[in-house]
């Protein structure tokens, strides 16, 4: 098999959305009110705790998806998009709802839905829209694509309803999305990746307290630091609303209700053995005390990586992000065999720390590298795949980008 590193790159921005606006006038006819695009995400630290009031890390990457809308007054959604070759789909506004429309066509049509549950307003939410899709987030990678394409029609429709898209703003258009990923899609995920496409500036990562959904910058210059964050896209895929996801999110809802607090995040770390030996005590205690102690830990290493990278200690993270994964994969249980090899292989091969990204059981890891070593990681991790036969991974470079805006 080929072992040569295949690098996945963004677009530019404005000629991709250029030509998806000549694409829409081929399309349906007439051109669009704009085009507007929303950014795939990386977690740098903080998986698995976003729907346990949780702290995460994540950064916006340069691969956006874009959305080219024209807006109707019928009712109806026509939706097409470059990467799928089945056509057109149309779905009637007033038939959206839990489960409806099923496949890829639930994370536009349920946008609109949610928007007016949440308290936007305008006859466009139920006038309804024709839009025109170009995907540049790898599907299936662990990147948030779902989240990206949530994103850009959120932040279209936001922007031709003349809404705030200040943070708060922002925060409240995250919101709708997460509510058409929970219920349109029956994607039972938490609201980092959402908050991360819509709310990341570039040059950092956003801390993201998903208690309250408040976000802080944290500056992210690995350049400066000589250093690059490797993604690494296994190609093994994954499903978000698949039940291993959903399984796990019961496991700790159910250890919160044990322990009697709303969260995990009310467990102090200092308590964290007291606490394992409480949820201990249940028929399913020796799940519940690896679910808790994985949650518990990881919330510590997100603030204690955020606090390094504000002091400027960037290159100090590494075993931060090493604990991280090894208590995904051991205690969470949502790693895989082409995850672990990669990180096993770039921590072998000079990787100052590496770890999944993302939900897992498939998907993306991520390792923090010395910038002068991102060839000899990816050539190490593409051989390692192709010697175990394994489907050649993808490479992509994680440069801290800007959230979801418009384009043209």
């Amino acid at each position: 098999m080929n072992s040569t590193p295949e690098f996945f790159d963004a677009p530019e921005r404005a000629s991709a959305a250029t030509a998806l606006a000549a694409a829409f006038r081929d399309a349906f006819g007439t051109d669009p009110a704009g085009v507007w695009s929303a950014p795939g995400r990386v977690n740098l630290v903080g998986e698995h705790v976003d729907y346990t009031g949780g702290l995460c890390l994540p950064l916006a990457l340069p691969h956006r998806t874009f959305v080219a809308l024209n807006p109707r007054a019928d009712g109806v959604v026509r939706v097409r998009s470059r990467q799928e070759a089945a056509g057109e789909v149309v779905v009637t506004l007033a038939d959206v709802g839990a489960g409806s429309p099923d496949g890829w066509a639930a994370y536009v049509a349920g946008v609109p839905w949610a928007m007016g549950r949440k308290g936007f307003d305008g006859d466009l939410l139920t006038g309804g829209f024709d839009a025109l899709v170009d995907g540049h987030v790898p599907y299936g990678s662990g990147l948030s694509s779902s989240a990206a394409l949530e994103c850009a029609v959120a932040v279209a429709l936001g922007d031709l309803l003349g809404a705030p898209l200040d943070d708060a703003g922002r925060a409240a258009l995250a919101g709708a999305c997460v509510l058409a990923e929970n219920v349109v899609a029956g994607a039972n995920t938490g609201g980092m990746d959402q908050a991360a496409s819509l709310r990341c500036h570039e040059g950092g990562a956003i801390l993201l307290d998903t208690r309250d959904d408040t976000v802080s910058q944290v500056a992210l210059d690995l350049a400066g630091a000589g250093l690059a964050l490797l993604v690494v896209d296994t190609r093994a895929e994954h499903s978000h609303a698949g039940g291993e996801y959903g399984q796990r999110r019961a496991d700790v809802e159910r250890a919160a209700e044990i322990l009697g607090v709303p969260t995990l995040r009310e467990v102090d770390p200092a308590d964290l053995d007291a606490a394992l030996e409480r949820v201990g005590s249940a028929p399913d205690g020796d799940v519940l005390r690896r679910r808790v102690r994985h949650a518990v830990t990881e919330i510590d290493r997100v603030a204690r990586t955020a606090e390094l990278l504000r002091a400027g200690r960037a290159g100090d993270v590494g075993g931060l992000l090493d604990a991280s994964h090894d208590s995904l994969r051991d205690d969470y249980e949502v790693s895989c065999r082409e995850l672990d090899l990669t990180v096993d292989v770039a921590r072998a091969h000079g990787a100052l720390g590496a770890r999944m990204t993302g939900g897992g059981f498939g998907g993306s890891a991520i390792a923090l590298v010395a910038a002068d070593r991102v060839g000899a990681v990816a050539d190490a991790v593409a051989a390692a795949f192709a010697e175990q036969d394994l489907r050649a991974p993808r490479f992509l470079a994680a440069l801290p980008s800007e959230g979801a805006g418009r384009d043209l």
